[in-house]
């Protein structure tokens, strides 16, 4: 079965662009002008990953981007002709996998597209050969769920949250550098730089801490990375 991508731009020539060299690469392709649209798209085509404008009319993109990473875990592009850092990170703190930015070249964004598709089939296969209930103190994990538990309370989490605590719950006590988790968790062809750890380290930290009444389950190494540390 061919993977859908939905790709949503306010641009009609952005999107065609955009469909017609991923539909030569094999994906089934759909597209969206705003955000509204994209909603309902999205509920009816539920998309192996989306490809999304943060401008937009009507919804932006941010909104977008949180809703369906924390409600469907669908892995995001972001597209935007934004080049502040601040974007960025809003994005990837919002649940993003990946960003790109306007003006771009088809053959790159292609090959985002594969490169996060390749690591979300890897992850689903590295799930299935793992345990299914992982526990660290306080903490637990259900992968058969894409579940987490923090003190009996469930840790809303976007996808990508989720799957560091996954990463770093299998490597209790390990240090691992952020080019490390980068090629971990990101995958090989992630084209991102290390501040996209730090953020989502960061973001996952507080998360964790309220519910665990601030303590620090991921610690920083100082010079090194981080790792989970044995509760």
């Amino acid at each position: 079965m061919k993977p859908k991508i939905l790709v949503v731009d306010d641009e009609a020539s952005i999107c065609d662009l955009v469909k017609i060299n991923l539909e030569l690469e094999g994906y089934e392709v759909s597209t969206a002008g705003d955000g509204e649209a994209a909603l309902r798209s999205i509920e009816l085509i539920n998309p192996d990953l989306l490809i999304l404008d943060i401008m937009l009319p009507k919804i932006n993109g941010y909104d977008i981007c949180k809703k369906v990473t924390y409600e469907k875990g669908i892995p995001v592009i972001m597209l935007t002709a934004k080049t502040d850092l601040i974007d960025k990170v809003l994005g990837l703190e919002l649940g993003a996998d990946d960003y790109i930015t306007k003006p771009f070249h088809a053959r790159e964004l292609v090959a985002r597209v594969k490169a996060l598709l390749r690591r979300v089939s890897k992850e689903v296969k590295n799930i299935e050969d793992l345990g299914n209930h992982l526990i660290n103190g306080s903490l637990e994990v259900f992968s058969d769920m894409r579940k987490v538990i923090l003190a009996g309370s469930e840790v809303e989490l976007s996808a990508k949250e989720y799957e560091l605590v996954y990463f770093l719950i299998n490597h209790l006590e390990q240090v691992f550098t952020r080019d490390t988790l980068l090629e971990k968790v990101w995958g090989y062809d992630y084209y991102g730089d290390t501040r996209t750890v730090d953020v989502h380290i960061q973001r996952l930290r507080k998360k964790l801490s309220i519910e665990s009444g601030g303590n620090n389950i991921i610690q920083t190494v100082f010079g090194v990375g981080y790792k989970m540390a044995r509760q």
